[in-house]
């Protein structure tokens, strides 16, 4: 399992060119698949607002872009000043990677918290006869 303080640099780097013209609010991911290969996201707004994407979703589909679908832990750096857990859409998409997921997340004035995916979404909505993990 990767270093949670390596991570969350790899977070606080993918968060560096988030487009967040609207919010102001960037946010950067650092997802570790099971192999320990890191796949980082950011936050992409748009004017039409549920057309933008989050940081986690988008670090999520690189991931998958590159055969992933176990995860270990999900890293979070946002640019205010507290951590903050996933949003219930991200948690959701999580989800169908695992509820054993670990989240940590670092706001912008060095405080962290940590969470499993699990204790932020305990009731997922996942198709008939899918494990949950």
């Amino acid at each position: 399992m990767a270093d949670p303080d390596v991570l969350l640099a790899r977070a606080r780097e993918a968060r560096e060119p988030a487009y967040a013209p609207y919010s102001r609010f960037g946010v950067g991911a650092a997802l570790e698949a099971d192999d320990g290969s890191i796949h980082i996201g950011c936050n992409v707004e748009n004017a039409s607002y549920p057309l933008g994407v989050c940081a986690e979703r988008h670090a999520v589909a690189a991931a998958v872009v590159a055969g992933h679908r176990r995860f270990r832990t999900l890293a979070l750096s946002f640019a205010g000043p507290d951590p903050m857990p996933p949003c219930g859409g991200c948690r959701q998409v999580l989800a169908e990677f695992g509820l054993d997921i670990r989240v940590i997340a670092e706001g912008g004035g060095g405080a962290r918290a940590e969470w499993s995916l699990g204790d932020l979404l305990p009731v997922p909505f996942l198709l008939h006869g899918r494990e949950r993990s």
